[in-house]
């Protein structure tokens, strides 16, 4: 996730950027939506209960896993994860700042804390990390996309 950290702290200069032929939002929205789901997820996996984390099968897990994308325009990201409606610069930083925090609690963290998906469902720390790179490239894209 570094690889992809550093590539939203080098597009914040482009935040208020847009393409609507591309995306309906700008490139802040798309870096604050990726910020706030990687913390989000961190979060949840720092204080789950390894003990609760029931290993399940999801063929859509499996699919989006093996490709490593997500088709565009397909899902609606629950609300806790989306944008304001004005997005300043320094919020992103400051989530920036936050998931750094978090990165490195999540080294340290027990390979069955989990995470609770709405389409893949739990996902352990290993498959966690995986969904929030897939997920964050998948911003990454679009925000590739508009600029270009």
């Amino acid at each position: 996730m570094h690889k992809e950290l550093k590539l939203i702290e080098d597009y914040l200069i482009h935040f208020d950027k847009e393409n609507s032929k591309i995306s309906k939002a700008n490139v802040g929205w798309h870096l604050d939506h990726s910020l706030k789901v990687v913390n989000s997820v961190s979060e949840f996996l720092i204080n789950s209960d390894p003990k609760a984390y029931k290993k399940t099968f999801s063929f859509s897990r499996v699919i989006t896993f093996a490709l490593g994308i997500f088709p565009r325009g397909k899902v609606q990201a629950p609300k806790r994860v989306l944008p304001p409606e004005s997005i300043l610069k320094k919020d992103l930083v400051d989530q920036i700042e936050l998931v750094k925090i978090n990165l490195k609690l999540l080294e340290n963290i027990e390979n069955n804390k989990y995470f609770v998906h709405p389409i893949f469902k739990q996902l352990n720390k290993k498959q966690a990390l995986q969904f929030l790179k897939i997920h964050t490239n998948h911003h990454l894209k679009i925000v590739k996309d508009i600029l270009n």
